[in-house]
C-alpha cells in the first residue's frame, strides 16, 4: 500500500484509482501468467494449442500459412508486433525429432516469414530460435515451435524497459491479414 504522507494517512494512491502515474492496464496478460490453455500433459490430446489451432479456420486459429508439414501462426502473446511462430503439424516436443521434410518445410517457412514480415512491415531484423524443454523457457514445451520475432531500430524504448508494458499497434486479426496478404508464393 503507497500513502501521500502529505494527506490523510489512510489515503491510498496507485491501486487503481487516478494518481500521477498514467498506467496501461493488461489484463489480458493473466491469462498468460496463468498458463490458460497451456496443455496439461504431454501427448497431443491434452489440451495442446498447437494440435488445436490447425482444426480452426485461419482467422480463427490466427494462422497465416499451411504447408504439408508445417505452419505459421500468430503468437497470442507477443513479444513484438507480428511475432509469429512456424509449428509442425505433428506432435512433437524436440527438434532433433523432426523427419527431413519437417525440417526443410520448416526452415522454408521461416524464410517466406522473414520476407513477409520485411514487406508488410519493413522490419529492420529478426530474432528467430526455439526453447527447448521448460528449463531452456518453453512455454509450450511438448509441442515444438519456432519463434520468428520481428525488430525494428528503437523498439526496445521506455515502456518495456521501465513500464514492463509492451504497446503493440495492431490488433492480431489484423496483424495476420496483413502477413497473410504479404506471404510469399511458394
Amino acid at each position: 500500500m503507497l500513502v501521500r504522507m502529505d494527506t490523510e494517512p489512510e489515503q491510498q494512491i496507485g491501486v487503481g484509482t487516478q494518481d500521477a502515474f498514467q498506467r496501461l492496464w493488461t489484463p489480458h496478460r493473466m491469462a498468460y501468467i496463468q498458463g490458460e490453455n497451456k496443455p496439461t500433459g504431454p501427448e497431443s490430446g491434452d489440451g495442446c494449442p498447437f494440435c488445436e489451432i490447425p482444426a480452426k479456420s485461419d482467422e480463427d486459429g490466427l494462422v497465416i500459412t499451411r504447408g504439408e508439414h508445417v505452419y505459421a501462426v500468430l503468437n497470442l502473446y507477443p513479444y513484438n508486433g507480428g511475432h509469429l511462430m512456424v509449428v509442425p503439424f505433428r506432435h512433437v516436443a524436440d527438434y532433433t525429432e523432426l523427419d527431413a521434410a519437417e525440417t526443410a518445410e520448416l526452415a522454408a517457412l521461416t524464410k517466406q516469414a522473414m520476407t513477409a514480415l520485411r514487406s508488410a512491415s519493413g522490419a529492420h531484423g529478426f530474432n528467430i530460435g526455439m526453447n527447448q524443454g521448460g528449463v531452456a523457457g518453453a512455454g509450450i514445451a511438448a509441442h515444438l515451435h519456432q519463434h520468428v520475432v520481428p525488430r525494428w531500430g528503437g523498439d526496445t524504448n521506455f515502456m518495456p524497459v521501465v513500464g514492463h508494458t509492451k504497446v503493440l499497434p495492431q490488433l492480431l486479426a489484423d496483424t495476420r491479414r496483413m502477413l497473410a496478404d504479404a506471404w510469399p508464393a511458394a
